[in-house]
């Protein structure tokens, strides 16, 4: 189980909150833990983390419905970007910024923007999402497994450290916005002077222009290869459940931030039991005689086999139950079970002395249905077998 915050409590709403009360919320803790309001305190920091994870999960759809269902399961794997060490406070600085305009940093923190570094944004292109499937058998969903996988994506330049430049000389702050990434226009209508805010035309934003492009890249910053990711999955997932490990997909460019991975779960059909839910079901087929008189039989499992003991007189149809032995809930202590369906095997080949004897059974009360049970008897669906 996961030791993590509620998301919803981090930011303080409820979980019917919109699109807006949840930016608002965010902006409010987020302000009020921000490290230049609490310099060297080290739990507003890490509150302050908080906040941008649970405003990133929380303001995307797809990653709240995946919450909402599994909790955090669902959305990281210990591998998270803000705890993970794939997006370092500079990305929750730049986050900020474009989520409430760099104003509120000069209204507040002094104009630093928040940033480090000198005013520069240096945030480059954020790398897109990745999509992998991966498959699991049944022993590996009712235990969870940590599975290492090799994704081809785009990842960080080696020569240049994702910078896109040749060297660190290469990098110059953007004349035209003055690192801010931002360039302000002030117009007269017949209302007043009126001031807007654009993108930097020169530097797309970024607040840094290359003079010399890095050879290996192109001044991309990244170049395709493949990685080798370790994706821990908790127990219980299911057929069809997307898992976000945060930081993990494509790299950005000129050292933006990464994409995610969204790892789609597919089952392994098992050769003898089927899923339910958090029930394993399983068909059991015994013998006539078996059902009469009663006997002990050995049944597979998810964790091995397991031995039940079928009494004497036996019904087909017959449901048996084995608590606990099917598969744990994702975002619980919820634990399924395991459900034996007997079926008792009708023999369709039997030679004259086998048919005789049946027959003189035939007559005995013992071997009729069960008026009250709309069942036909044992030797009628041999009669009908060998009519």
């Amino acid at each position: 189980m996961s030791t993590k915050r509620d998301y919803y409590e981090i930011l303080g709403i409820s979980k019917s909150a919109s699109g807006d009360e949840i930016k608002k919320a965010y902006r409010k803790v987020a302000m009020q833990f921000h490290p230049d309001r609490n310099p060297g305190d080290k739990s507003a920091e890490e509150k302050f983390k908080e906040a941008a994870e649970a405003y990133e999960i929380l303001s995307d759809a797809d990653k709240r419905t995946q919450y909402d269902r599994y909790g955090h399961a669902g959305v990281g794997n210990g591998n998270r970007g803000y705890g993970g060490g794939h997006m370092n406070m500079d990305d929750i600085f730049s986050q900020f910024g474009d989520i409430f305009g760099d104003d509120i940093f000069g209204s507040f923190f002094g104009g630093s923007g928040g940033r480090r570094g000198g005013g520069q944004r240096s945030r480059g292109v954020r790398g897109s999402n990745l999509r992998v499937k991966l498959k699991l058998n049944f022993e590996e969903i009712a235990k969870g497994v940590a599975k290492s996988i090799k994704v081809k994506k785009y990842v960080s330049c080696t020569t240049c450290s994702g910078s896109g430049a040749k060297d660190k000389s290469s990098i110059q702050t953007c004349q035209t916005c003055g690192g801010s990434g931002q360039v302000r226009k002030v117009t007269s209508t017949f209302l007043g002077q009126m001031q807007t805010v654009t993108t930097c035309p020169s530097c797309n934003g970024e607040g840094t222009t290359i003079t010399a492009k890095c050879g290996t890249c192109k001044g991309e910053g990244r170049a395709y290869g493949e990685e080798t990711v370790t994706i821990d999955i908790p127990a219980g997932v299911q057929e069809g459940m997307q898992l976000n490990v945060g930081g993990r997909g494509n790299a950005g460019e000129r050292g933006g931030m990464p994409g995610d991975l969204i790892v789609l779960i597919e089952e392994e059909q098992h050769k003898e039991l089927q899923r339910d839910g958090l029930n394993v079901a399983y068909d059991l087929h015994i013998s006539f005689p078996d059902a009469v008189f009663g006997i002990q039989v050995e049944v597979p499992t998810i964790d091995g086999k397991a031995k039940i003991k079928i009494p004497a007189g036996t019904q087909s149809g017959k449901i048996f139950r084995l608590k606990g032995k099917g598969f744990p809930a994702v975002n619980s202590y919820e634990k399924g079970d395991q459900l034996i369906h007997v079926n008792v095997w009708t023999p369709q080949i039997l030679s004259n002395e086998e048919k005789g004897i049946i027959e003189k059974l035939q007559e005995s009360n013992n071997f009729k249905p069960n008026p009250d049970k709309n069942e036909r008897s044992f030797f009628d669906k041999v009669k009908e077998i060998f009519s």
